[in-house]
């Protein structure tokens, strides 16, 4: 299979135990996921199959949203309820404070990636030094969210909808708000809604996925390469232009076109086979290939 599954990850599985069990099942080995979810956390994970693993990183850049539970008043050395406790307070701040301060979120903000992550610093994971019970220095990240919503607020309780940048940490966002409301704070729950366009609704659990691979039906909810650059400009080639393509060569603008500046365009070889994604440069002249994805023949 070629594409991309919209799969549910359970609690208690990591990303890479999602892809290691879609190997048994789908009796496929190139599997790659599109960013990592805590064993604890649940929700959507795009994974993808075949020659659509040169999509991951790609995904991984995409925005997503979730849904969290910001348990105020407890500080942990994870950030989330997962980790052991550091401080405990009591929680003193209204209500109208607490959606005063989550209003500051919104925008762009610097954050430090928590130690409890799959961060390398000279190669090794941040995770692992922290569990060696050594804390190194990170550097603050540019993020940005989008929106920060609060659906639910009961104290110290606070549901939030989040739609936010690549490399956000939810977990860090509530320790932050925690701190900067002065009674600390911590991640209790976590569940990624979306990933681009693939949304909760239509993602299917390890077991779903496997009754719909032995009924033969699976394939219809594998989406196909293509279709995630559909919002993308089409160009078709000439039949002049079909060996280079294939090659995954640059070409100059086919016939008359103008060229289509500032955006990646999907080519097409004469007969209607998907080659790749390309973008125009000025200084060339030229549409560049970005990513190929041409079936193999």
């Amino acid at each position: 299979m070629n594409g991309v599954l919209n799969v549910y990850k359970e609690k208690g599985y990591t990303s890479h135990d999602v892809v290691a069990k879609l190997r048994g099942i789908l009796k496929q080995k190139k599997i790659g996921h599109t960013g990592t979810l805590d064993p604890d956390a649940v929700g959507v994970l795009p994974v993808c199959l075949g020659k659509a693993t040169k999509l991951c990183d790609m995904l991984t850049e995409k925005d997503k949203s979730y849904e969290t539970v910001l348990l105020l008043g407890t500080v942990t050395d994870t950030q989330d309820t997962s980790g052991r406790i550091l401080e405990e307070s009591p929680v003193t701040v209204t209500e109208e404070e607490v959606r005063d301060c989550i209003r500051g979120f919104v925008g762009e903000q610097m954050q430090i990636p928590p130690m409890y992550s799959a961060l390398k610093v000279n190669g090794k994971k941040l995770y692992e030094l922290a569990r060696e019970g050594i804390e190194v220095e990170r550097r603050a990240r540019k993020v940005s969210f989008y929106s920060i919503d609060v659906t639910e607020l009961c104290l110290p309780r606070v549901k939030l909808s989040v739609t936010c940048s690549k490399g956000t940490y939810i977990r860090t966002l509530c320790h932050d708000i925690g701190q900067k409301l002065g009674c600390g704070g911590c991640m209790e729950q976590l569940t990624r809604t979306r990933v681009e366009r693939f949304r909760i609704q239509e993602s299917l659990t390890l077991d779903e996925i496997r009754q719909r691979k032995e009924n033969g039906i699976l394939e219809q909810d594998v989406l196909p390469i293509e279709e995630m650059f559909s919002e993308y400009p089409r160009i078709c080639g000439s039949p002049g232009m079909d060996k280079a393509l294939h090659n995954g060569n640059s070409f100059s603008c086919p016939g008359q076109m103008i060229p289509i500046k500032d955006s990646w365009v999907r080519v097409y070889d004469s007969q209607g086979m998907f080659i790749g994604i390309y973008q125009y440069q000025e200084e060339r002249r030229r549409y560049m290939l970005v990513k190929m994805f041409k079936e193999e023949t």
